[in-house]
């Protein structure tokens, strides 16, 4: 399994050069949020009311079945990018804020926090 997003450490990428391992790991989380399943269900959970979003909601606007849909959640959600909340038979999905500031951390040249 992946690294989680939020356990990754890096200077921004044109700062310097990463470490084959840091550079590894960021690579990977890249890999995971380019992907445009992905980067809609990101922005589906984002907007949603409270943040969160449970998988019922997700299927429909993607017009996706879904198992494909729990794949890409389960993968964002392994990655670090979500939370996840079990609740009866539901599972509900957060966006995991840290997770997006460490991408636009180590994309930003400056290096500088960057709100999300």
């Amino acid at each position: 399994m992946p690294t989680p997003i939020s356990e990754l450490c890096c200077s921004p990428v044109l700062a310097g050069p990463l470490t084959p391992e840091a550079a590894d790991d960021l690579a990977t989380a890249l890999k995971v949020v380019a992907d445009a399943t992905r980067l809609r269900l990101l922005g589906l959970i984002r907007t949603q009311p409270g943040g969160e979003a449970c998988t019922c909601d997700l299927t429909e606007p993607l017009g996706l079945a879904q198992p494909t849909v729990t794949h890409h959640l389960k993968v964002l959600y392994e990655a670090g990018f979500l939370d996840r909340e079990r609740r009866g038979r539901q599972t509900y999905y957060r966006i995991v804020p840290e997770s997006m500031s460490v991408l636009c951390q180590a994309l930003d040249p400056a290096g500088q926090p960057v709100a999300v």
